[in-house]
């Protein structure tokens, strides 16, 4: 029987997030967006990059994706210092073309990020966590969560027992994470973290292919600590809007306000939402750029929260055979001997004291 995500009710296009209950309801999916974009902080220091400087190249946008240095959240003026003291921006714009970014020697770039350490708020995210694995001989409370998953999500449970461990995060007073999305774009020069090795393809660069993600809410939090979607609901995505007048909606810890949508944690709830597009032939589309979130600032208190990520290839085929080589693996017992072909069991005997 051929793969397909159908079933998962992502071809219904009404609403496009549910805040759950137990029990929870079925979720409707988002409705149609643009292309992905790039994470624009790091490349433009006056908002995000036209599409002339950073579109026209995919392999750029990975690469503004995955330079992340210490961690830092790079406001504009955080940008302009390093383009100066690296002299990457020699014209004086404030934007790097792509001739000014192919000159710029990356290793005064991460000199420079090494030199500037990060202080707790200045990061992109504030939290501790930890990873509970889920599958075969699992604590039952555990294999019970992983069972309410699958019913809400409706989707195969070879794809849901093949993804990510649950990921529990403690956020601290003072804790936050700034607006994001689950999951890049898949492009040629990249390959999905929990299929590249039965891929056996040599590329630079992977992502972690999030296509849904449900977070749950461990306790009340005494202030702060919603759940931001800045774009929600908007009739239209323009990534140019999302800087406007020194406001940056993705900034959690100063304009969480000016978001669209905020959850407020409620223990015992959670919130389910879709990661990609469908691609109309019951499978994995685009990334879904009104799926931008964040944790915002906790003012009082402590927050818990849980995310399951629920992993699906865009590559129906690779998908597929890495789906059929777990099952080759478990029906001769080798699974065991080779935990890190399997996400959740790679994390089997992880501890963390949180």
């Amino acid at each position: 029987m051929p793969l397909d995500l159908s079933t998962s009710c992502h071809q219904q296009r009404d609403l496009r997030l549910v805040l759950c209950p137990h029990p929870c309801p079925l979720p409707p999916p988002p409705p149609p967006s643009p292309q992905p974009h790039s994470d624009n902080g790091w490349l433009c220091s006056g908002g995000s990059p036209s599409r002339g400087h950073l579109m026209g190249d995919h392999v750029l946008q990975v690469l503004a994706q995955t330079r992340l240095g210490n961690g830092r959240w790079m406001t504009p003026e955080n940008i302009q210092e390093m383009y100066s003291a690296i002299k990457a921006d020699p014209d004086g714009d404030g934007v790097l073309s792509l001739q000014e970014f192919s000159d710029m020697d990356l290793r005064d770039f991460h000199k420079y990020m090494r030199r500037h350490k990060a202080e707790s708020s200045e990061l992109v995210r504030n939290s501790h966590h930890t990873w509970l694995y889920q599958g075969e001989g699992a604590h039952q409370v555990m294999r019970a969560i992983r069972q309410r998953v699958l019913r809400l999500t409706r989707l195969p449970a070879e794809i849901v027992e093949l993804s990510e461990p649950m990921q529990v995060v403690r956020y601290g007073e003072g804790g936050h994470y700034h607006a994001h999305v689950d999951s890049g774009p898949v492009y040629p020069e990249t390959i999905c973290s929990h299929t590249k090795l039965v891929a056996n393809e040599s590329v630079p660069f992977e992502t972690s292919c999030r296509y849904m993600t449900v977070l749950f809410y461990l306790n009340n939090v005494t202030g702060g600590g919603e759940t931001v979607f800045p774009v929600a609901d908007n009739r239209t995505y323009d990534e140019m809007s999302l800087i406007q007048d020194d406001v940056d909606l993705r900034d959690t810890r100063r304009h969480c306000d000016k978001g669209n949508l905020r959850v407020r944690p409620q223990q015992g709830t959670a919130v389910f939402w879709y990661n990609y597009l469908p691609d109309g032939q019951g499978w994995v589309g685009d990334v879904d750029d009104y799926s931008l979130h964040g944790g915002c600032l906790v003012t009082r208190g402590t927050k818990w929260i849980a995310n399951n990520w629920i992993n699906v290839d865009p590559s129906r085929a690779r998908q597929a055979l890495f789906q059929q080589e777990m099952a080759r693996l478990a029906r001769e017992g080798g699974a065991d001997s080779q935990p890190e072909w399997a996400l959740d069991r790679a994390y089997r005997d992880a501890r963390v004291e949180l």
